[in-house]
């Protein structure tokens, strides 16, 4: 019996000193879009500042559940919610980082961005209507270029995703077709008869590097971190072109932030010659009035460095940061919302 006390005090000690060192983290969760860019601006701002970043990678629609049932301090999302919505929930919202989501496809023969293909064509292939690589469609893109008589096979979200929404709302912008039949949505019915579903960008990533013949959508980073083989995407000038830091930031350049409520702007199919067609931010969700005011200030405290000191992080993984003059109008108008 006593020895069973002595156990349970123990325990009882052991939690209690797990808690208190963990009781300053910060907690988040939300987007896998961003994952790979907040972890490591968490990992160098621990080790600044001696707080941790606890942030679950669930999708835009996880995150968005979680900070409405208020188990995390700060949302993530990658389809922004509309400002009736954030009024009605008493949240702010702005955009953390921006970024593009990329076509990537298992084919063996090509580098990366050998091929090419048009907003139309991939609309079409995502519709079902194109099923082969060497469909005439194709072909005639990629002049010169012996392609697979091989079956497509389509890999989406499997989860409630932003990365979908923004995906989605190009095909809708670049194929009327696709608009009236599927439409935009952080999920969608999936028409391909040939499809398969992967959870988070990690899943997409891990199916179209399984699959041969696979053509899937994921965020840069990736790309890069899985060694995947992309196409080279037309964009609202004509103009092809490949997914890297510079044609992000020309998508986001002429990026009007304050035109709609909430800072949700769309930057799908932007004009520009070297803009990126599936450019994209995600945002960062929190209380105008939370619940743990010190929790809400250390959230700010992380983004506010990060802001200031991770620029280059983000550029070694191919985001793009904020521009001063952005995060200053962020501080100004959405964080004076926050209450301390």
């Amino acid at each position: 019996m006593k020895r069973t006390f002595l156990k349970t005090v123990a325990v009882a000690l052991a939690s209690l000193a797990v808690g208190s060192a963990f009781a300053a983290d910060i907690t988040g969760a939300g987007a896998t879009f961003p994952f790979p860019m907040y972890a490591k601006w968490a990992e160098a701002y621990k080790k600044e500042t001696g707080t941790g970043l606890n942030y679950q990678s669930i999708g835009s629609s996880g995150g968005i559940r979680q900070i409405r049932a208020k188990t995390v301090v700060f949302g993530a999302t990658d389809a922004p919610v509309p400002g009736a919505e954030l009024d009605k929930d008493g949240m702010v919202q702005f955009p953390a980082i921006i970024g593009g989501t990329v076509p990537v496809i298992n084919l063996d023969g090509f580098k990366p961005g050998e091929l090419r293909v048009t907003g139309p064509v991939l609309a079409e292939i995502f519709l079902g209507k194109i099923a082969k690589w060497n469909d005439a469609k194709l072909a005639a893109l990629n002049p010169g270029k012996t392609l697979p008589d091989q079956n497509i096979t389509v890999v989406h979200r499997a989860d409630g995703s932003g990365t979908t929404f923004n995906w989605t709302d190009y095909l809708s912008a670049v194929s009327k077709e696709w608009a009236d039949s599927v439409g935009k949505g952080a999920a969608v019915k999936w028409p391909a008869a040939s499809s398969v579903g992967g959870k988070g960008n990690e899943g997409v990533a891990a199916n179209v590097t399984r699959v041969k013949g696979a053509v899937g959508y994921v965020e840069y980073a990736y790309v890069k971190k899985n060694n995947m083989n992309f196409l080279q995407l037309q964009n609202a000038d004509g103009k092809y072109v490949s997914p890297d830091d510079a044609t992000f930031a020309a998508a986001a350049a002429s990026a009007d932030w304050f035109s709609v409520p909430g800072m949700g702007i769309s930057m799908v199919n932007a004009k520009g010659a070297n803009s990126w067609p599936v450019s994209t931010a995600s945002f960062i969700l929190m209380y105008k009035d939370p619940a743990d005011k010190a929790q809400s200030a250390e959230v700010l405290k992380f983004f506010d460095w990060a802001f200031k000191n991770g620029k280059q992080m983000a550029a070694d993984l191919d985001y793009v940061p904020l521009p001063d003059s952005l995060t200053a109008e962020i501080r100004s108008k959405v964080w004076s919302q926050i209450k301390k």
